[in-house]
């Protein structure tokens, strides 16, 4: 018996007669008919009694339809699951991203995503980058937005994005006012800074050291979110990226920062294995909502 077969047979019991059966099939009756005739061969008993030129099933017809219509199920079933697969209503997708891309990036990439494909089930970290690398290196996130400080084995990096460090303040400040703010207009304004171990603070001690200046620090705090809101409360300036201060509107006021201090983050996967549909489609809405951002330039690969 094949599959031809048995739908003839449940459309014929399940309508009636030959004709509607032919006419669901789109198929002509003779060839309803052979259909029914083959399968009777194939089983090896009469599944309908020809009375009058009409069809009426067996007892045994009556049963073997019981089990045609269990095959019927699981096969649409199966349609339905591969449909599902297909749109993205069964994938699951779990990502680790740095505070500052957490804020609005984020929040943003998803919702384009959902509004897409709205049966992706998101998990949504918030870690330190080497947390994120650790994560992904282990393969208990499959994708990843962070810095990094040099290449790591394991590492596929699929996008690069530079931003540059501002100056956040109260919008009173008295350097609010100015275009750019470099080490020697910041003497003896007390400061906010980044964790030593940050790549920015890296950054930030070599410049005001190479010109001889000696920051004030007031307090030392991480992530930038925190050190945004020291600076929003008048604690002191904050050297950091542009897009953590975005969220705190008119309660900041944004100055670059001479010489250029860069703020790098990646995209980035494991190397061991391929990334998903779902993963795929997430990394198209996030580079189409990281290129909304004035702030941000790719700059690789």
């Amino acid at each position: 018996m094949n599959e031809r077969q048995l739908r003839a047979f449940r459309l014929v019991m399940r309508h009636g007669s030959v004709t509607a059966a032919s006419q669901a099939l789109n198929i002509s009756q003779p060839a309803v008919s052979r259909l029914i005739a083959d399968l009777e061969r194939s089983v090896g008993f009469p599944i309908f009694l020809r009375k009058g030129g009409k069809l009426e099933p067996t007892a045994e017809g009556g049963q073997l339809l019981q089990e045609v219509e269990r095959m019927f199920y699981g096969i649409e079933r199966l349609r339905q699951v591969a449909n599902e697969i297909r749109d993205l209503r069964r994938a699951t997708l779990h990502i680790a991203a740095m505070p500052m891309v957490s804020l609005e990036v984020m929040p943003n990439a998803i919702a384009r995503l959902l509004a897409e494909r709205d049966g992706i089930r998101i998990t949504h970290d918030v870690h330190g980058s080497a947390r994120i690398l650790d994560l992904v290196s282990s393969r208990q996130v499959e994708l990843g937005i962070g810095q990094m400080v040099a290449e790591r084995q394991g590492i596929d990096i699929i996008a690069s994005y530079r931003t540059c460090c501002v100056c956040a303040m109260v919008p009173g400040h008295p350097l609010s006012g100015r275009t750019e703010l470099g080490p020697r207009d910041l003497k003896g304004h007390p400061m906010v800074a980044l964790a030593h171990h940050t790549v920015a603070a890296g950054y930030i001690t070599q410049i005001f050291a190479e010109a001889n200046v000696q920051p004030e620090i007031a307090v030392e705090s991480q992530p930038s979110y925190t050190a945004c809101g020291l600076a929003a409360a008048g604690v002191g300036i904050a050297i950091v990226d542009p897009l953590t201060p975005r969220v705190f509107r008119a309660d900041l006021r944004l100055v670059p920062f001479k010489p250029v201090i860069p703020f790098d983050f990646h995209v980035f996967k494991s190397a061991e294995v391929p990334l998903t549909r779902a993963a795929s489609t997430f990394c198209r809405h996030l580079f189409e909502t990281l290129e909304g951002f004035g702030e941000v330039a790719r700059i690789g690969p």
